[in-house]
């Protein structure tokens, strides 16, 4: 398991993200406080504060695949 924090801005951002972890057949969640959301869910997403940073955590415990999910997503991450 992994956990990065990520910063979505605009819509554009979403939808790319979201299309990117398609790809990925693991488990992909979004936190923010209590709430836990699938990374690869748009209603899911905009049920999250995004003026603030969101914690981003990669459940896999393949090298290889968490190194491949994050540097995909290397320009959402802060």
């Amino acid at each position: 398991m992994k956990k990065v924090q990520i910063k979505l801005v605009t819509i554009e951002d979403i939808r790319n993200f979201v299309n990117i972890l398609a790809k990925y057949n693991i488990d992909l969640d979004l936190n923010q406080g209590r709430y836990i959301v699938d990374a690869r869910s748009l209603m899911g997403i905009f049920s999250l504060d995004l003026l603030k940073p969101v914690d981003f955590v990669v459940n896999s415990e393949d090298e290889n695949i968490v190194n491949s999910v994050l540097g995909d997503i290397k320009e959402w991450i802060v």
